[in-house]
């Protein structure tokens, strides 16, 4: 049966309910059969020393999609080599699964630099991208304004972000309602983040 999967990429270090808020509704409110978030060992624009270890990153995502039926979460770039680029994920995958539409899940403030992205031709050429709001500076360019292979989604805005949540707990701030609850306890079991 063909299904339709958007990916949703992130270190999600921590994921938090920002992340569960734009994947759920791209599940409900998109033509999405599923979403599956991705978690990304090592991202080329991010220095790795300030991530958890990748086992902790994954086990947080799947305490927070248990209850989520649309949701799953993806370990995919753990087998590939690093650092991974996007394109190289979607061929694995399409390979591995090549009755599914994969289809990538970004923020408009990725589309705004997505034509630096490594191959983002070939990732256009192949694949749909559903694009959620962001508030950012810059501006889309041109090429992707009307673009048949970009979908726009009418989701909520949200201004949270894993920085933040780190900074915050390091400083000692409350901020439970920002994270699923097992990620908030398995946060501070573990002592994450101070």
């Amino acid at each position: 049966m063909n299904r339709k999967i958007g990916l949703f990429f992130g270190t999600f270090n921590p994921i938090h309910i920002g992340h569960l808020i734009i994947a759920n509704h791209m599940a409900e409110f998109s033509d999405l059969d599923e979403v599956w978030l991705v978690v990304t060992p090592h991202n080329p624009h991010k220095k790795k020393s300030t991530l958890l270890n990748n086992h902790h990153r994954l086990d947080m995502v799947f305490m927070a999609c248990e209850d989520f039926e649309h949701l799953q979460p993806s370990d995919v770039e753990f087998r590939l080599e690093q650092p991974n680029y996007t394109v190289k994920t979607l061929a694995h995958l399409q390979e591995k699964f090549p009755t599914n539409e994969f289809c990538l899940i970004m923020g408009e403030d990725n589309l705004k630099s997505f034509h630096k992205w490594k191959n983002y031709e070939v990732i256009l050429e192949n694949h749909s991208l559903y694009v959620y709001p962001r508030k950012s500076g810059g501006r889309v360019q041109n090429q992707f304004k009307d673009h048949p292979k970009i979908t726009r989604v009418d989701a909520p805005v949200i201004e949270i972000s894993a920085t933040f949540i780190r900074d915050s707990i390091k400083e000692g701030k409350f901020i439970k309602p920002m994270l699923p609850t097992k990620v908030w306890d398995y946060v501070l079991h573990n002592n994450f983040y101070k």
